[in-house]
């Protein structure tokens, strides 16, 4: 969701660097990673609501107001983070999956992210892993061409993303959660919870969009900064994509996503978790298990893609 082979970045010698955000959007552009754009409604949703957003009451009326108006202020948020204009963040991802266990140093830059392995299966790199890792960044210093050529490549992932998120006015029913049990990740702030679950009369306009019609599950919305905090998803019924010639989701997969406020205005995950079974082009199953968390979120200011690089580059190597 991207993820599996930003993970083959050091040995394939790839500008392969995606923060979670961007393996976020990455995702998209495989039939996997479509089920996450569940996560936000389109900020549109606004106009197709046709009445008051959460912003327009007072905490005594939360309830009072459609459940999908916080889906509406959520999405809109989700779509900033996504695109994260003018805001930079530096922090480390820890991604465990079926290709092994690395943690990576990602700094966000005017150009795009990039990021630098910096722990694999647990341990420091050994002196040739780094210097492999060394040499590919100083690589792409001396070759912007590849780069850019790499960023272009995930604009189709940003266009995908927010061609797909506003059909979830159509694609889901979202209801209040009966008791509204808090998440206990929000330090105590007060959250919406809403349930969601497929519209029965949704008819997908593409491919990528008939994964909208088997995923429910729960949200968690802060209600003062009308970000998404948690997320969980189920796929209750198998979804097929080109009539399942492409490939089928098996039901039973599980999603999960936590997110925290790193400040400024920006939310980053500290959290996510992905299990489903797929089987692709009608021929082979294949059981997809990724875990990564996030943290030590610094906010940083404006650099180039270069001087993103020779700044992870000068910083040390953890235990060593």
């Amino acid at each position: 969701m991207a993820t599996v082979e930003a993970q083959n970045a050091a040995s394939a010698g790839r500008p392969r660097f995606r923060p979670v955000l961007e393996q976020r959007r990455s995702l998209y552009r495989v039939v996997i990673g479509s089920i996450l754009l569940l996560l936000p409604a389109a900020a549109g949703l606004a106009q197709a609501q046709g009445g008051a957003t959460t912003k327009d009451v007072g905490e005594a009326s939360l309830l009072s107001i459609p459940p999908r108006s916080w889906i509406v202020d959520a999405s809109a948020n989700e779509l900033k983070a996504l695109h994260h204009i003018d805001s930079y963040l530096r922090y480390r991802t820890h991604t465990i999956s079926d290709k092994g266990d690395v943690v990576r140093d990602v700094v966000e830059s005017k150009d795009g992210t990039v990021a630098r392995l910096i722990m694999r299966d647990g341990k420091p790199l050994t002196d040739e892993q780094d210097k492999a890792e060394r040499q590919r960044l100083n690589d792409m210093i001396a070759s912007p061409s590849a780069f850019f050529r790499h960023i272009r490549n995930t604009e189709s992932d940003r266009k995908m993303a927010d061609k797909l998120v506003p059909l979830m006015a159509d694609s889901a029913i979202f209801t209040y959660t009966p008791g509204q049990p808090q998440s206990g990740r929000n330090k105590g702030a007060l959250e919406i919870v809403i349930d969601y679950k497929p519209n029965p009369k949704f008819n997908p306009p593409n491919t990528e969009a008939e994964a909208l019609t088997g995923l429910e599950g729960r949200v968690w919305i802060d209600t003062k900064s009308h970000y998404l905090v948690r997320m969980e998803g189920t796929i209750s019924r198998g979804v097929n994509f080109g009539w399942g010639m492409l490939a089928h989701i098996y039901p039973g997969g599980k999603l999960e996503l936590n997110q925290t406020d790193a400040g400024g205005d920006r939310w980053i995950f500290t959290y996510f978790s992905m299990r489903l079974s797929v089987r692709a082009l009608m021929l082979k199953t294949v059981n997809v298990h990724t875990e990564s968390t996030g943290s030590d979120v610094q906010t940083i200011g404006p650099m180039s893609y270069q001087d993103a690089i020779r700044m992870m580059l000068n910083t040390p190597l953890p235990n060593r």
